[in-house]
């Protein structure tokens, strides 16, 4: 059965240290609603690392955006649905209807285990003049929103969007549908290289599901108490 979180934030740990990276989850779990393992973490280390730093009780957002032909992402996301488990996992909306239904009916053959197929809409490292420079000529809410939508006809879960695009999804796919915001920093801290930034506590309030939280826990002296914070202030 799918591991149910015990609040909304999702740590990222994308460490290319495996002992690290296993003590650190160790230190988070008791008050962390999840873990987030994405790309680098899963090329050094692959499903064994993932596994590892998991365990059985962790719930997981293995976050590694499956995009090419539908027959290959079905396969992926039967991969990961049947050696790691994942609570949820990543495709991209742009794959189109045909690869997002495709990852939809592989995860749908789980049953209860089944992860929920998220589609990433616009990455948050993205602006309008970014979308622009790969020929997309509407900002990035119109962009986001146009995903979602086509996303949510094709059988995804939810999506991954930024917290500026939050309401407007909200609004336009259903209380239903999942909302797992990435880009969201407690007062304060440094935005790095994420361009699209609210708050924990303005993204939850717009109507966010579920939190991805990295570096401002990651990155802090107690990481432990930097999740309590976070979750205090969300609750």
């Amino acid at each position: 059965m799918r591991k149910t979180p015990v609040n909304p934030v999702f740590t990222a740990i994308d460490k290319d240290n495996l002992a690290l990276a296993e003590g650190l989850a160790a230190n988070i779990a008791p008050h962390t609603g999840g873990i987030k393992l994405g790309k680098e973490f899963f090329t050094s280390f692959g499903p064994q690392g993932v596994l590892d730093v998991v365990g059985n009780d962790i719930p997981l957002f293995l976050d590694l955006k499956f995009h090419d032909i539908p027959n290959t992402v079905a396969g992926a996301v039967r991969s990961a649905a049947n050696i790691i488990k994942p609570n949820m996992l990543t495709i991209h909306a742009s794959g189109g209807p045909a690869m997002i239904r495709a990852a939809g009916d592989a995860s749908a053959e789980f049953g209860d285990n089944r992860p929920w197929i998220l589609a990433v809409t616009v990455l948050t490292s993205m602006d309008d003049e970014d979308l622009t420079a790969i020929g997309i000529r509407d900002g990035a809410s119109d962009q986001v929103l146009r995903l979602a939508t086509l996303a949510q006809k094709n059988g995804a879960d939810g999506v991954i969007c930024s917290p500026l695009e939050i309401a407007a999804i909200r609004a336009e796919c259903g209380p239903d549908f999942k909302l797992v915001v990435p880009c969201t920093r407690p007062q304060g801290s440094d935005h790095g290289d994420q361009k699209r930034v609210k708050t924990p506590r303005e993204a939850l309030d717009d109507g966010a599901d579920y939190l991805v939280i990295g570096r401002p826990i990651t990155g802090a002296d107690n990481p432990a108490e930097a999740v309590r914070h976070i979750v205090k202030d969300l609750s």
